[in-house]
């Protein structure tokens, strides 16, 4: 398992990622490592298949954006997992977004 800090926005989240030969399973959380909202994507067709496990109160935009991005690029699953004390502003999402895709390769 991949892991690394990243400061966005003023605010410190953990990223974790595991590659898997059929895709990844990517881990974000404000503070230290917990499980949050999980957005599942599938992407073998020409375009993703996304569901979301269990529902965001804060940053589902981002959640179902990194989820299709990493199965597209990936041509697998990827599972996501975002825990936030509050919302992401679009800024915050660009970079953490871009964190995510640095990590995972």
């Amino acid at each position: 398992m991949k892991s690394r800090k990243a400061v966005v926005g003023g605010r410190e989240f953990l990223i974790e990622a595991a590659d898997f030969e059929n895709g990844c399973a990517v881990f974000v959380s404000e503070g230290p490592g917990r499980l949050g909202s999980i957005t599942v994507s599938l992407a073998t067709g020409p375009a993703p298949v996304t569901a979301e496990v269990i529902p965001a109160r804060a940053g589902s935009l981002f959640l179902r954006m990194v989820a299709e991005r990493l199965s597209t690029r990936l041509r697998g699953v990827a599972l996501v997992s975002l825990y936030a004390k509050g919302d992401l502003g679009g800024e915050e999402s660009k970079k953490l977004m871009s964190e995510v895709v640095e990590l995972v390769g």
